[in-house]
């Protein structure tokens, strides 16, 4: 039987930020859906820990690229908690490579997940959110520095931005908030994987507050516009750098 309760959809969100923010907003109170696309075995451990405290919480498998999976999503999320009253857009991918060196293959990857799928999900969020809901998607720092090797990467980014902007307009009527969070380097698998210590430590000396970010770092940003003090925050992108940009 559905439980009418206060429930978020944080897409991608098995590991790394996104497993930050399911485990910060179950503590918060809401229920939330955990949705993975591939290796099933790390969303259940975190809806089972999240369970054991004495949170709600469920594992949904679906792919974002695919709009018939993205359905079936909050399905799922309905048929739990009784509705879904916000979704953090945060599955993704980041392969870098300067653009003369970019196959069509990775750019039409970054662009099927990146950007398609959090349209997938803004449009089917759009649709079945309830009334004064919540929608926070994932940007990033980099558009603001564009460095080399981002290009594609910062596009699909700035395609998403591009599209929340838009969408604030077209679900004010309804009270949902639209919001971005834009992420400076962080340090999780995504960030670090294939960066010499040296590149890394590059990246870290750009920062005024002298280190890499921490998930629990933008964790906080997204809590603070799910929640009640962000309620009248809308159609803005919160950078969370340390300063970067």
């Amino acid at each position: 039987m559905a439980i009418s309760t206060r429930s978020v959809i944080v897409t991608g969100s098995s590991q790394g930020i996104g497993a930050a923010v399911v485990e910060r907003l179950a503590r918060d109170g809401w229920a939330v859906t955990i949705n993975f696309s591939g290796n099933e075995k790390p969303a259940i451990e975190l809806a089972q820990r999240i369970q054991a405290s004495g949170g709600s919480a469920i594992a949904v498998k679906a792919d974002v690229r695919d709009p018939a999976q993205v359905v079936q999503l909050f399905d799922a999320t309905e048929q739990a908690f009784g509705g879904v009253d916000a979704i953090v857009n945060n599955a993704g991918i980041m392969h870098l490579a300067r653009i003369v060196e970019t196959d069509d293959a990775t750019f039409d990857r970054h662009v099927a997940i990146n950007l398609k799928g959090v349209f997938n999900c803004l449009r089917e969020g759009g649709k079945r959110i309830r009334d004064g809901g919540r929608i926070v998607s994932f940007s990033t720092s980099v558009i603001g520095l564009s460095p080399p090797t981002y290009g594609v990467y910062g596009a699909t980014k700035a395609g998403v931005e591009a599209m929340s902007r838009v969408l604030v307009k077209e679900l004010a009527p309804r009270g949902i908030t639209v919001n971005l969070v834009a992420p400076g380097p962080v340090a999780t698998k995504l960030f670090l994987d294939g960066k010499s210590d040296a590149e890394i430590e590059g990246t870290t000396r750009l920062i005024p507050l002298g280190r890499l970010g921490e998930p629990g770092d933008i964790v906080g940003a997204v809590a603070f516009l799910l929640g009640p003090d962000g309620a009248w925050v809308n159609g803005q992108v919160l950078r969370v750098n340390g300063g970067m940009i």
